[in-house]
């Protein structure tokens, strides 16, 4: 059965319109990922805490890996039977609440462990829960033409947000104090969440009759093999940066330097190469980027491992090893990544199913925090940065064969069922 003619929604907006709002909520979402997985390690690190015990801010990870739990019963809230969506309440509730949590870990300080973490995974549910919303509300609002601006948002601002939380935040801390750094990230979580819950609500002009469920998504092919995709491309591009910070600490970088460096890599090398990525996934597809990302990570690593191993290396080596592979390549990869993403969701439950696969990335980004800090805490830098080497060699194969297509076919099983017209750009 052919789908209907889907008629327009009102309080869509200008594509414009909408990849700033989401973008604002984007970099809010990645400030609060560069503090407590980029920043804190590198403070705790330089308070002198041991290794093992900075992997376990990854813990923090936790909230984004489950997630789909409540992605369901959000998303139906999200998405009423009739009326307007309640996309900016979500994001309303969820942003005052890691504001707040942020004033209160400036309050309590750095190396009181487990309160800290304790703060920090309320302000990660909050943040994941915002998530789950805004994923959705980008899907449904930017028809198929204006995806790459999404990505772009997505990709660009978690880069633009990481340099704030990771670079920013760092330098405050060195040059300020660890309080009034904390107070003026929760400001600006605030500020750009404005944007999007001063923006008009989405209200489809037949209603909605799709009853969004975790069922819809796991019985189709294409969304199993995204999230083996997804599973895959974590290993491969992010168990081996869990340790950079510590490791650039330890080999005689200062705090205020550092923060400098994450600060200029994201805003200018990452959200650059995010640009770079967005273009030539248009040139070669997202298969092709996807692999020339992870050997192009596989040779960045090698240089880490033998770095470590070898030791004395240059300040500029290791920094120029650290920004091609926390910055310009990630970045590479992750636009070709989530342009897979938006492709394998159904907008009429697009924040389940992109949350689905983002789950699948917090999990295995978890698991590989917490062995990496292990690692290096009993075998060195070397081994942890020469296994993950290894293992981005062994997933470019699979990650290739998983990419094949996965779009079309995820396109083919969603139309060939009747639907509800869906909101489209008038």
């Amino acid at each position: 059965m052919a789908a209907p003619e889907a008629r327009p929604a009102r309080g869509l907006g200008s594509p414009l319109a909408v990849v700033l709002a989401i973008g604002g909520l984007y970099v809010g979402q990645s400030i609060i990922g560069g503090v407590t997985f980029s920043a804190l390690p590198s403070v705790l690190r330089d308070r002198g805490l041991p290794l093992a015990q900075i992997g376990l801010t990854y813990l923090a990870v936790l909230p984004w890996v489950l997630k789909f739990l409540w992605a369901p019963a959000i998303e139906r809230y999200r998405l009423p039977p009739t009326g307007p969506s309640r996309s900016r309440s979500i994001v309303l509730i969820g942003g005052l609440i890691s504001a707040a949590c942020f004033i209160l870990a400036a309050a309590i300080g750095p190396t009181r462990f487990v309160p800290l973490m304790a703060i920090l995974i309320v302000v990660a549910f909050a943040a994941s829960t915002v998530d789950i919303a805004c994923d959705g509300h980008a899907v449904e609002s930017l028809s198929e033409r204006y995806h790459g601006w999404g990505n772009a948002a997505q990709v660009g601002g978690a880069y633009l947000g990481s340099a704030i939380g990771s670079g920013l935040f760092l330098v405050l801390v060195a040059r300020v104090d660890w309080a009034k750094a904390m107070i003026v990230m929760a400001v600006l979580l605030v500020m750009l969440g404005l944007p999007f819950i001063l923006s008009p609500a989405i209200t489809p002009v037949d209603g909605r009759s799709h009853r969004p469920s975790l069922r819809d998504a796991l019985r189709r092919t294409g969304m199993r093999k995204g999230l083996a995709l997804a599973a895959l491309y974590a290993v491969s591009q992010k168990w081996g940066l869990a340790m950079l910070g510590p490791f650039l600490v330890d080999s005689g970088l200062d705090l205020d330097s550092l923060g400098i460096v994450n600060g200029a890599g994201g805003m200018i090398v990452g959200f650059g190469c995010a640009l770079l990525g967005g273009a030539l996934v248009r040139l070669w597809g997202a298969r092709a980027i996807m692999v020339l990302a992870l050997v192009l990570q596989a040779i960045a690593l090698s240089g880490l491992a033998a770095a470590a191993w070898i030791g004395g290396a240059s300040q500029w080596v290791l920094l120029g090893l650290a920004l091609a592979s926390s910055s310009a390549i990630m970045a590479l990869g992750f636009v070709a990544l989530y342009a897979q993403f938006m492709g394998l969701s159904d907008p009429r439950q697009a924040g389940i199913d992109f949350t689905l696969l983002q789950c699948m990335d917090a999990l295995v980004s978890m698991i590989g925090g917490i062995g990496a800090g292990w690692i290096a805490q009993h075998f060195g830098y070397g081994a942890c940065f020469g296994l993950a080497a290894f293992l981005v060699v062994l997933a470019i194969a699979p990650v290739a064969m998983l990419s094949h297509r996965s779009k079309l076919h995820v396109r083919s099983e969603v139309s060939s069922e009747p639907r509800q017209p869906l909101p489209q750009q008038s």
